[in-house]
């Protein structure tokens, strides 16, 4: 007992870590659980902590080892639980809802391990204590037959009832729920108030329920009949929030219900009962009005789906009555109600009721949607009418919101919304100029500042019809009201559409270039984090405004020395600021300041590398831009070499590492970027790094053959140049690693693995039509051939010189046409002089007994090509093989 005291959450930790360590060995006693059974049936104490400790012991052993008691035992947890809930049902005074929990918990996990075979009486036992979830159909069936009747005559747990009956409607028979004694007693239960919510959930699921179309809508009308009857559809003199918002998703239930009732009957030719359906879900629009406009966002957000399929209907409808146009007016009117923020939204700290709202005005955008299909010319007039009459601050952002909103509902071809449709482009300028000219941008709330900016330039083609009106819009950009507000968020976001806005007018903005450079000017300084100071603006935002920037100049009307001049202007302080960072960068022994600067660094290639439709090259700026270039690549450069100067054998260690996550899950660029790497350190290091590359070069042969063979569409140009420029790096890799003195890497590698090299590289001269390709390829081949060529080179070495090197520059596919071919002819040569002076009279008889005559060729021409390969000057060889070549193509 002293160690249970430890399960009081009050008690030290000391005796709460002793009560966890004895709870684990009771779990486990094969023993011990019977002591607990005992104590809960015999009520031995009185702590519920203690309690609770000895349900979750039973719970253990019914969950885990429940099959592995004898009956008897099993027997004894049961009657351990009846004594228990007898006991609880004497007992005036209910257990604490933890104990009570628990102890349904186990009941729950004995109806699942014993209902359908050895206690199919329990359900009658218990069920007033718990709800039922997570049941199979194996045992809801059985329950089904036996105990639903049953259930739905005891009053005395009706509301748990309620609750369950609503959760299992859809599986329960018909006839148990849709018959006038259940539906009345519901209706009944509707006038009570403790009961009221879930006699309407209860009724919202039978209104769901599958069931024929017209029964469905005799139900429905009987219901309505009912509701509206008792005074339920006067909803402004109901004050329970919650209950409306129940009663609002039964509302919803049934107008959905009608609505799917009229269309399997018109599918079905029914157009008798259709038109009664569709009468049916007409009587209950303006209660679905009235649910829409309400003041809580809880009660209008639930009647949104029966406002959605009713405009739905109404889009098929080729003329709309008076009656239909006034509903949908009266939506129209509601949406712009329910999109204004309350007054108490936190804009300065938003949480989860203000992310609640945000999704409850996405459902409004959604019906917005609808409505446009519906009728686009009332929507238009409604928010032309709205534009014109608000003045407070909440009013002023929906009417804006509903402009911007406009754009995305009233969709056109590339934003042209101020042509064509000349009544439909008349309102929409006579909103946009009263938009810029009516001071909203001054308001000071940022939701106004923000939506001002959205809606601008979602109307950019505004300004290419009333260009008068583009400087003060550049001036709410440019000022205390744009890029230098006080709100960092506002400055984010409208460096983002400032470069929007400039890119879709660059027509416009000549005018205006070298005001708008100046005003930015402070904008483009390049701070990295010292001594506490921020930037104006973040990096992403500044690479915004550099963006801007590049375009302005790039697009102006310039001639190109004044662009030349105005560009360099731009980037000569980026240039300066990358060579400051960088030797500060050599110079930083913290890690954190040394990840700073990199960031920078990063920042600085990215400001400067924006890209134009407009060409530099034409603009004049190209020499800014090779300066640039060169200034960055040094940079790097030089960043490498010091490293290795600096660190020499000291960055070996880290090779491996870095070398395994960079070849996981690696795509075409990522060794693309990798294999440069290797290069550079195997031509360093040498024989150093010998361990390190034979223990790598599989490894990163399979990574790369990998990407190298998947396949890819046979348009897919991109894709064709990126295998290309992987292939020309997997060739240098080889190249490197066979040049610097280390082919024992390869050659330790195993037979197989070493052929499968080989094979690869016969590829490079014999598949692929690339002369940089085939060129590297016979220079590895040349070294390997002088290597291994010899008599005591690897086994089979020579069968493979002689059968796949020598016809190597002979095969089909090897394209002699091709003038670029010619750049690799020279290393073919010199692979095959090799070949003859590794192997000596050997390689002329091959040639002349069997590959040559294998191709037809006539005796002269094969001993001309003896001959020049015999010649000791390579020069002679070189010259003959080209024509050589030309000649022995069958």
């Amino acid at each position: 007992e002293q160690v249970l005291s430890g399960l009081n959450p009050n008690a030290d930790s000391d005796f709460r870590q002793r009560a966890l360590a004895y709870f684990e060995q009771v779990k486990i006693s094969p023993d011990a659980w019977q002591v607990c059974a005992e104590v809960l049936a015999q009520r031995t104490y009185s702590d519920d902590h203690i309690k609770f400790f000895c349900f979750q012991v039973l719970e253990h052993q019914v969950k885990y080892k429940h099959s592995e008691r004898t009956s008897v035992q099993q027997q004894l947890i049961k009657e351990t639980q009846i004594s228990w809930l007898q006991a609880q049902v004497l007992n005036p005074q209910p257990q604490k809802t933890f104990i009570r929990n628990k102890a349904a918990q186990v009941f729950a996990l004995l109806f699942l391990t014993e209902y359908l075979t050895k206690w199919p009486k329990l359900f009658f036992l218990f069920f007033f204590f718990f709800t039922f979830s997570q049941l199979n159909t194996l045992i809801k069936d059985p329950m089904r037959e036996q105990c639903i009747p049953n259930l739905y005559t005891n009053s005395e747990v009706t509301c748990q009832c309620l609750e369950v009956a609503g959760a299992y409607v859809f599986w329960i028979d018909l006839s148990f729920i849709a018959n006038d004694r259940f539906i009345n007693m519901l209706l009944v239960h509707m006038s009570v108030e403790v009961l009221r919510e879930e006699a309407c959930d209860c009724l919202f699921e039978i209104v769901n329920k599958g069931m024929d179309p017209i029964d469905k809508m005799k139900l429905v009308e009987f219901l309505c009949l009912v509701l509206q009857t008792a005074g339920f559809f006067s909803i402004d003199q109901e004050e329970d929030v919650d209950f409306l918002a129940r009663f609002s998703k039964l509302v919803n239930g049934m107008g959905q219900s009608l609505i799917v009732s009229w269309t399997e009957l018109i599918k079905n030719g029914d157009i008798k009962n259709a038109q009664e359906a569709l009468q049916a879900f007409k009587t209950k629009v303006a209660l679905m009005l009235q649910l829409l406009a309400h003041e809580d966002d809880d009660i209008s957000s639930t009647i949104i789906g029966f406002c959605y399929d009713y405009l739905h209907i109404l889009k098929q409808f080729t003329v709309l009555s008076d009656q239909q146009k006034a509903n949908v007016e009266a939506i129209m009117l509601a949406i712009m109600k329910k999109l204004t923020y309350n007054e108490e939204y936190n804009f300065e700290n938003e949480g989860e009721d203000e992310a609640m709202f945000v999704e409850y005005r996405k459902q409004l955008k959604s019906l917005l949607d609808r409505q446009a299909q519906v009728s686009p010319e009332l929507l238009l007039a409604s928010v032309h009418r709205v534009f014109s009459q608000t003045t407070r601050f909440m009013d002023v952002e929906v009417a804006i919101r509903l402009l911007h909103m406009l754009a995305e509902v009233l969709p056109v071809s590339h934003g042209a919304h101020f042509s064509g449709n000349v009544s439909k482009a008349s309102a929409l300028q006579d909103m946009m100029r009263t938009l810029v000219t009516s001071g909203v941008s001054s308001y000071q709330h940022t939701s106004v500042t923000l939506e001002f900016f959205e809606t601008v330039v979602r109307y950019e083609k505004f300004f290419t019809v009333e260009p008068q009106h583009i400087p003060c819009v550049l001036m709410a950009f440019l000022d205390h009201r744009g890029l230098w507000h006080s709100r960092a968020k506002v400055q984010s976001r409208t460096a983002y559409l400032f470069s929007r806005f400039v890119k879709s007018l660059n027509k416009q903005m000549n005018p205006f270039i070298e005001d708008i450079l100046n005003r930015i000017q402070d904008l483009l300084t390049l701070s990295p984090p010292e001594n506490g100071y921020q930037s104006l603006l973040s990096s992403n935002d500044q690479l915004f405004i550099y963006e801007t920037a590049g375009v302005l100049i790039l697009n102006s009307e310039y001639p190109a020395e004044r662009k030349h001049g105005l560009m360099r202007n731009l980037l000569t302080p980026l240039m300066e600021k990358f060579r400051i960072l960088l030797e500060k960068l050599m110079l930083a022994q913290d890690e954190e300041r040394q990840a700073s600067l990199a960031d920078c660094l990063n920042h600085v290639i990215g400001f400067a590398t924006f890209s134009d439709k407009q060409s530099v090259k034409q603009c004049g700026c190209s020499k800014v831009y090779l300066d640039c270039l060169q200034t960055f690549l040094s940079g790097v450069c030089i960043f490498l070499h010091r490293m290795i100067i600096c660190l020499e054998e000291e960055v070996l260690p880290f090779i491996p590492s870095a070398s395994e996550h960079m070849l996981k899950d690696c795509e075409a660029k990522d060794l693309q970027e990798f294999i440069p790497l290797i290069n550079l350190i195997t031509a360093k290091f040498k024989i150093q790094v010998s361990p390190f590359l034979q223990q790598m070069f599989m490894p990163l042969l399979h990574a790369i053959l990998e990407v190298l063979l998947q396949p890819a569409e046979d348009n897919d140009q991109s894709a064709a140049l990126a295998k290309q420029r992987l292939w020309r790096s997997y060739f240098a890799f080889l190249q490197t690693v066979t040049g610097s003195g280390m082919s024992e890497v390869i050659g330790n590698q195993g037979a197989e693995n070493v052929e499968q090299l080989l094979v690869t590289v016969i590829q490079g001269p014999v598949e692929y039509l690339d002369p940089i390709a085939q060129k590297t390829c016979f220079i590895i081949l040349s070294k390997l051939v002088e290597l291994w060529g010899g008599k005591d080179g690897p086994v089979g070495f020579a069968d493979f010189v002689y059968k796949h090197i020598v016809p190597a520059p002979l095969k089909q596919t090897f394209d002699l046409a091709e003038a670029q071919t010619v750049l690799a002819l020279s290393e073919c040569a010199e692979t095959l002089k090799t070949i003859h002076l590794r192997r000596g009279p050997g390689c002329v008889q091959y040639l002349q007994q069997e590959y040559l005559p294998s191709l037809q060729m006539a005796p002269a021409i094969i001993q001309e090509f003896c001959q020049a390969l015999q010649q000791p000057d390579a020069k002679v060889f070189k010259n003959h093989l080209k024509v050589f070549f030309q000649r022995a193509k069958p």
